[in-house]
């Protein structure tokens, strides 16, 4: 019984807690805060229909469009009603809206919403007149002196380019009435980084002060809220401050979140597998703000303001801003961490906890994707590299639950001299274990040390983009996404769908077989408790598991047959009879009750 108390220690610490969580408070919580998302966009819509324009400077609530839209329009019909430079790369397509020089038209061409190539391109951006709006914008904030700036309600004048691409950048131009001339100029790589200069030049006769501003705004947060693992919402590294994560609920219940002042960082709103998020120009002390606005339209806004500068007649200065909007490929992120000097960059992704054990484990991965060209094999290939690495405690494990079947007869004896004293009866188990070397727990420090890779494994799998759409074999298309078939109908056999709760599919079903064969490698406990939950844990674990990504069930199920195959050798090797084949001989063999 001691043996088999360490073994469900062991598998109860390792994965109860998560999936206990996952099943009876996030999918709850996912979906009631998915109905109260429906119930905000549609009283959105109402108070978009009912409000009058209204101006606000960067200071306070950054406006939508130099005035918040009183109506939702149709991407189409935004797009439309204003002059725009189209941007066409290998990786994006869209365009720049000239007024307010704003990023609002991006779509991702790499990415579909579903694993057909024929479904919609993932839209990244949209105009703040749209029901999802999504934008970018950077500007400044000036005074009498400086005459009007550029801000939301700017029209700037393209003056160089007529479209943006990897080869081609762009420039716009506006002066105003007091002789400030902005020259912006605009060029972007092969993917996802745009790279904005301002030149501001002084033609008048008096020194002018201004400060620069930038934004994300966003009308709508996701529908579908991620599950615990993950952050999605306001993200940034601000200076010394480090790295800084806000939840929509949190800004929406709060006054806005402001870090401190730095000279150094990012900041941006980040989903679970797109981001939007600027650098300010590193060499002036800028405020970062995270923040909800309720007025209006209510929208979400990551945004920074930097501290005034002065500019002398006659003379002009430049500012250097960077905006990344796209896909957070994990290579991608920490080549421009290292290329721009970004400062922590790469913890766009959100890597967890485990960020030391995580982010390597999904390098391995992705090392043999480049090798083999499928996540899939990848992740077995990882799974039989962590258990090479784990074999020492393994072997240990597995050699101290073979030495205590071996002193079985003598625990057996012990029960029987010492009767109901449990006192003595310990005392006398503590004996036997340090007459014959055991150490009774050493069979748990093994697997409570691979708890953290399991973790890291469950993260990588969640929240990298590389597995989302990545095939595997067969019907596994995407190993970032559910089983899709199903027992309940014969796994697509039977012409109808089955519930939510019944899609139990092939992966999840040779999990719990896998699972049920490892824990018949000992002998069924003789107390009924532990016997029930020894005969049921399969069953409970491949309903609930069924819900999980299908890499990860995929791991599961194959670190499983690896642990099995090493327990049989090291048992074998430390002399240990390997009972699973007489285990399961039991199953349907009646025992004889025993004589009156």
């Amino acid at each position: 019984m001691e043996k088999n108390r360490n073994y469900f220690v062991a598998i109860a610490l390792s994965v109860l807690i998560l999936i206990a969580w996952q099943f009876l408070y996030v999918n709850p919580k996912i979906e009631k805060d998915r109905l109260a998302a429906e119930a905000q966009q549609a009283q959105s819509q109402t108070q978009a229909a009912n409000n009058a324009a209204q101006q606000a400077t960067p200071g306070q609530a950054l406006p939508a469009n130099g005035a918040v839209p009183g109506s939702v329009e149709s991407r189409d019909q935004a797009i439309a009603k204003s002059a725009r430079v189209t941007i066409d790369t290998p990786a994006l397509s869209g365009s720049i809206n000239l007024t307010g020089a704003r990023f609002d038209d991006l779509k991702l061409k790499e990415y579909h919403e579903t694993v057909d190539d024929k479904s919609p391109l993932i839209t990244l951006f949209s105009p703040a007149e749209t029901q999802n709006g999504y934008f970018t914008e950077l500007g400044y904030i000036g005074n009498e002196a400086t005459g009007t700036v550029p801000g939301p309600t700017t029209v700037w004048t393209l003056s160089g380019g007529d479209k943006l691409t990897t080869a081609t950048p762009v420039t716009l131009t506006f002066t105003n009435e007091k002789g400030l001339t902005f020259t912006r100029t605009i060029s972007i790589d092969d993917h996802f980084m745009f790279q904005v200069t301002d030149a501001v030049s002084n033609a008048g006769t008096a020194p002018v002060s201004l400060s620069s501003y930038g934004r994300v705004t966003r009308f709508n947060k996701p529908l579908e809220p991620s599950v615990y693992v993950l952050h999605e919402g306001f993200i940034g590294v601000i200076g010394e401050h480090g790295l800084t994560e806000v939840a929509y609920g949190k800004v929406e219940d709060e006054a806005p979140i402001q870090p401190g002042k730095t000279t150094t960082g990012w900041l941006g709103i980040t989903d679970k597998y797109w981001a939007a998020a600027i650098v300010p120009p590193q060499a002036t002390p800028y405020e970062a703000k995270f923040a909800h606005f309720p007025d209006g339209r209510p929208r979400y806004q990551a945004d920074y303001k930097q501290d005034a500068i002065t500019i002398a007649p006659g003379q002009s200065t430049e500012l250097k801003n960077l905006v990344f909007a796209g896909a957070k490929q994990v290579p991608l992120v920490d080549g421009y961490e290292q290329t721009y000097a970004i400062p922590q960059f790469d913890l766009l992704i959100d890597w967890g906890w485990f960020y030391f054990i995580t982010k390597p484990m999904f390098k391995m991965m992705d090392f043999f994707f480049r090798y083999f060209g499928n996540f899939g094999v990848a992740i077995l290939m990882t799974t039989v590299v962590v258990k090479l690495l784990f074999f020492p405690l393994a072997s240990k494990q597995y050699a101290s639950m073979a030495n205590m079947k071996k002193v079985q007869p003598k625990m057996e004896e012990l029960k029987k001299k010492h009767g109901d004293d449990r006192m003595a009866l310990q005392q006398g188990m503590m004996a036997l274990y340090k007459e014959e070397k055991i150490n009774p727990i050493a069979g748990c420090w093994p697997i409570l040390l691979q708890i953290p890779v399991f973790f890291a494994l469950y993260k990588v799998i969640y929240v990298t983009i590389e597995m989302r759409h990545a095939p595997f074999f067969g019907w596994i298309q995407d190993l970032s996404a559910p089983d899709p078939t199903s027992l309940f109908n014969l796994f697509g056999l039977l012409p109808y769908d089955v519930p939510h709760m019944l899609m139990i599919g092939v992966w999840p079903l040779i999990m719990g077989v896998t699972m049920f064969l490892q824990m018949r490698m000992n002998p069924t406990p003789p107390d009924p408790t532990q016997a029930m939950l020894f005969t049921w844990m399969p069953v409970v674990f491949t309903f609930m598991l069924a819900t999980f990504p299908a890499g990860l069930v995929i791991y599961w199920a194959w670190n499983n047959t690896l642990s099995i195959t090493q327990q049989a050798f090291i048992m074998k090797r430390q002399g240990v009879k390997v009972e699973l084949i007489d285990n399961l001989k039991g199953l349907f063999v009646k025992k004889p009750k025993p004589a009156e």
